[in-house]
């Protein structure tokens, strides 16, 4: 059965930044914690053109080790509360799921 990796593109105003990358930097670190299925879980930073951070744009990287560890991470209670403590901090997200 192939991995499943996952990337989220967020889009947000630059102010809200800061507040957004903490919710989701401490809900990486619980994921990677508590989800044995889950192999990776990285918040990524893009660069604008200058090299300098786009502070307008989160993205996450997310591997897991199957489909089940995939369907186990969408069904984890504090994925809901997670989103809703930052979804008046973004304007967009972006969802794409891939067999690895």
């Amino acid at each position: 059965m192939p991995r499943i990796g996952i990337i989220v593109e967020f889009q947000m105003e630059a102010a809200n930044h800061a507040a957004f990358t903490a919710i989701i930097s401490e809900h990486a670190r619980l994921t990677k914690q508590e989800e044995p299925g889950c192999q990776q879980f990285d918040v990524l930073q893009p660069l604008g053109r200058d090299g300098a951070p786009d502070h307008t744009k989160v993205m996450l990287v997310e591997v897991y080790a199957d489909q089940a560890a995939f369907d186990a991470h969408g069904k984890n209670p504090r994925l809901a509360t997670v989103r809703e403590a930052y979804a008046s901090l973004i304007e967009g997200r972006k969802l794409t799921v891939c067999h690895m």
